[in-house]
């Protein structure tokens, strides 16, 4: 196996893991777990800062297995009383219904303070934590588990410096590319990534199923299906969105995220396995386009970084229209023109936080992915100099990454400034 396969698999191993809820209240909720473990017990008082972004994604979407409980001092109080660190995103898997009264009532005492941070990183958070004469200090930045500073009683247990919005905790992705990823997918024993995949298929269905025939949210999937039909374009864009449905109003079961989502997940995965389902296609020939899915998400995510006012489904919808190409005989060429396409259409959808409306955004995504390639298989499609696609997959993923990381930074700003304003 080449070095750039064994960095691939490093690569999935490192992001395709489960996670519950919406990951930055789950963040937060294992940042708070972490700092009452080290501290010994129940904090007297908590004090946490975020930044925009997290405010922005953790403000409105109900954090699972607390009863319906919204936001940041839910997440702190749900990750102190019932947390437990060591099973990361699932940080609040096991809370029992003794613990949902526990957390309300340490909601009720008022003691955990939550300030909005100047941070310049997207993704950052520092909880301080006391009781009596000890006091701990977590920060958190960049990627979601991420600790990089630790302190108690003033002693400095762990310190990571923090530059710019690049993770030294994460494997280096410089290595990806769309026509490396699908030569990986068509050339790899499948077997060695199989659990991986096997495991989001589970998992990203499950909530999918959950999501259509429970009342989640706006009902988005079901929505779909009730009024546009039951064709297999409508059947992967619902099942997509319905777990967003779920996802993002409570419900407790798993999903396998990507680049530190769980709608980014969703995304790629459940309408390549719809089409897979509709095409008969064989175990294997799913797995690689999966492969070929998550890995384009991914890379187009990278650039971007983890929270961006871009939004990261689009990503994820255009990794989705790549494996379903692949699925249906695409080549590297076909998928190429596919992602391009996919992000000539949908690259101005925003982040304007994670709640309920993220299902109707995933909706919109995976049509785009499937548009952008249905459009090169009738022979047509987007070329360079349209709008922000130039010639070249790579270079138009290179802009799409300039836009989301760079030029949305002030669109980031007005964002969670609008957003702060309504709640007010």
């Amino acid at each position: 196996m080449t070095n750039i396969y064994q960095q691939y698999i490093r690569i999935l191993e490192e992001e395709l893991i489960p996670a519950m809820g919406c990951t930055e209240p789950i963040a937060i909720a294992y940042g708070a777990a972490y700092a009452r473990a080290l501290l010994g017990e129940i904090p007297e008082k908590t004090h946490i800062i975020v930044s925009g972004n997290l405010v922005k994604n953790a403000k409105s979407v109900t954090v699972p297995n607390t009863g319906g409980l919204r936001g940041i001092e839910a997440s702190v109080a749900a990750g102190i009383i019932a947390g437990k660190p060591e099973k990361l995103l699932e940080v609040i898997a096991d809370v029992t219904s003794s613990d949902i009264e526990k957390i309300c009532e340490y909601l009720e005492k008022d003691v955990i303070e939550v300030e909005l941070g100047e941070s310049p990183l997207a993704f950052d958070y520092t909880i301080t934590a006391g009781s009596g004469d000890n006091k701990v200090l977590i920060r958190v930045a960049n990627a979601h588990t991420n600790i990089v500073r630790c302190e108690k009683n003033g002693e400095i247990l762990i310190n990571i410096p923090v530059e710019d919005e690049k993770c030294t905790g994460l494997c280096d992705h410089s290595c990806l590319s769309i026509e490396n990823i699908v030569k990986f997918a068509e050339e790899i024993d499948v077997e060695l990534v199989a659990p991986l995949l096997e495991r989001q298929i589970e998992y990203n269905t499950a909530i999918a199923e959950e999501g259509l025939s429970g009342n989640w949210g706006a009902c988005i999937g079901r929505t779909i299906i009730d009024c546009c039909g039951n064709d297999v374009v409508n059947r992967a864009k619902a099942r997509a969105a319905a777990g967003s449905d779920a996802r993002m109003n409570g419900c407790s079961l798993p999903v396998v995220i990507l680049s530190g989502s769980g709608n980014q997940g969703i995304t790629a995965s459940v309408p390549v396995v719809t089409y897979a389902e509709h095409l008969n296609a064989s175990r294997e020939k799913l797995l690689r386009a999966l492969l070929i899915a998550d890995l384009t998400a991914i890379h187009l995510k990278t650039d971007i970084g983890r929270l961006s006012a871009f939004c990261g489904v689009v990503c994820a919808g255009a990794g989705a229209g790549a494996g379903i190409c692949y699925l249906e005989g695409g080549s590297f060429k076909e998928i190429a023109h596919t992602v391009v396409n996919t992000l000539a259409i949908s690259s101005g959808i925003i982040c304007d936080g994670a709640k309920a409306s993220c299902a109707g955004k995933i909706a919109l995504s995976v049509e785009a992915g499937i548009l952008g390639w249905n459009m090169y298989k009738s022979g047509n499609q987007f070329y360079g100099g349209d709008g922000i696609i130039t010639k070249g997959v790579e270079k138009t993923i290179k802009n799409v990454g300039r836009l989301g990381h760079y030029g949305m930074k002030t669109t980031d700003r007005e964002i969670l400034e609008i957003m702060l304003e309504i709640e007010n």
